[in-house]
């Protein structure tokens, strides 16, 4: 059966709200070098933005599995959105590093309930039958704002400076909030189920599989964001990859990323998230120790791109295989206290990451080369072969524990003898 089209209408809100929350995500890590520069700061301290945010999206979104279901969803993700707005506009007004991790840290306060909420906004009014096509299409929404967003606003911090991209996602935050507030319904019908406790919080995390399915996501989350915020920098300031050519980078990534979704799903869908997730696993190894760990001082725009448009492949071949399998951990009377718990064992694990990896970098001044092209920064990021062995030794645990969670997973639903 097709959705209708009043619920293609709440889809195409919700999927204009996640890409606006996703948005304000990935749009720091690709101008991120402008940003050190305009604000005097090391560029291996940009993972510290990238932390403060998802560490406060972490602690709001485990609290919001206690209080998030006491009040009607509509109002609730205008509140979030509108606080999102705040915390992005915020980072275009710092004159400092400071400020600008309080800023970041605002936006994921508001940024992580955002994210629950809108996958609960889904689950309360699709029905099961064609809920895997709204799904598919609000998760798109990672794909559009790396195909179309970053891009745009890599231009507009080349053309207009580093605050235009931030005060335009927090301008089309706020019309898409305000239309969402307008076209939402009223969604109260949750309001009469039993609120949860911190109690059934804790019964459900003392549950194997469910130990095993958080321990995976962190894992997951880790091997890739130890990596992701420093991308643009390793690129611009180690292999000298002009930064007008970053955001072309991020369009072929996205374009694989979306390509990974769509085909990726299916493929699971036939072959289990196990086969599909160690494939992606070991591509990711592959492409990140080719290109992060192997030493090199310069590479082609176009290698670049090809190398790029791997990771993000591989990347979604994974992150659509583990996604897939933890839907079938819980069962659907505690599915979204799972995702709760789950959206904050994300958003930690990723600050953890990304700390990490801040205390593994330095950046220090380089001699030039006889490859540099003009305007090329005479520094560098040292510690880059580490971050990659890290991911890469990360990445090596997620075929076991996806192996382990889908076998178990199985064997529990499987009829008896």
């Amino acid at each position: 059966m097709a959705l209708s089209g009043r619920q293609w209408g709440i889809v195409l809100v919700v999927a204009a709200l996640q890409f606006i929350n996703i948005l304000d995500f990935v749009i720091v890590m690709p101008i991120g070098p402008r940003l050190a520069q305009a604000l005097d700061f090391p560029a291996s301290h940009l993972p510290w933005m990238n932390g403060s945010y998802t560490a406060t999206a972490s602690v709001m979104g485990l609290l919001g599995a206690l209080f998030l279901d006491r009040f009607d969803r509509r109002k609730a993700v205008g509140v979030a959105i509108a606080g999102l707005v705040i915390g992005t506009a915020l980072c275009g007004l710092a004159d400092d590093f400071v400020m600008l991790l309080v800023a970041r840290s605002v936006a994921g306060a508001f940024g992580g309930p955002a994210t629950s909420l809108c996958f609960a906004i889904i689950a309360d009014t699709i029905p099961n039958h064609v809920r895997g096509k709204a799904m598919g299409t609000v998760m798109g929404a990672f794909s559009v704002a790396s195909v179309f967003g970053v891009p745009a606003g890599l231009w507009m911090a080349e053309h207009f400076g580093w605050r235009a991209p931030f005060f335009s996602v927090a301008a089309a935050g706020a019309v898409i909030g305000v239309v969402s507030i307008f076209l939402l319904p009223p969604l109260t019908g949750h309001l009469g189920t039993p609120r949860r406790s911190l109690g059934d919080l804790l019964r459900l995390v003392r549950e194997r599989d469910v130990q095993l399915s958080y321990l995976m996501t962190a894992i997951v989350m880790s091997a890739g964001f130890v990596l992701i915020p420093n991308i643009a920098s390793y690129l611009q300031f180690n292999l000298g990859v002009p930064e007008a050519h970053i955001k072309y980078a991020y369009l072929f990534g996205g374009v694989a990323s979306f390509v990974a979704t769509q085909l990726g799903g299916r493929a699971v869908d036939r072959l289990g998230s196990f086969r599909v997730g160690t494939a992606g696993t070991l591509l990711v190894i592959g492409v990140v120790f080719t290109f992060f760990y192997l030493p090199r001082t310069s590479l082609a725009s176009s290698m670049v791109f090809v190398a790029f448009a791997g990771f993000m492949l591989a990347q979604g071949l994974r992150n659509v295989s583990y996604n897939t399998l933890t839907t079938r951990v819980p069962d659907p009377a505690r599915r979204a206290t799972f995702q709760s718990l789950q959206s904050a064992v994300q958003h930690a694990a990723t600050a953890l990451a990304a700390f990490s990896s801040g205390l593994l970098l330095a950046e220090v001044p380089r001699a030039p080369l006889p490859t540099d092209v003009p305007g090329r920064p005479l520094r560098a990021l040292v510690g880059m072969d580490t971050v990659a062995l890290v991911s890469m030794a990360l990445s090596l645990l997620i075929p076991l524990l996806l192996f382990v969670v889908e076998r178990r997973v199985v064997g529990r639903r499987a009829p008896a003898r």
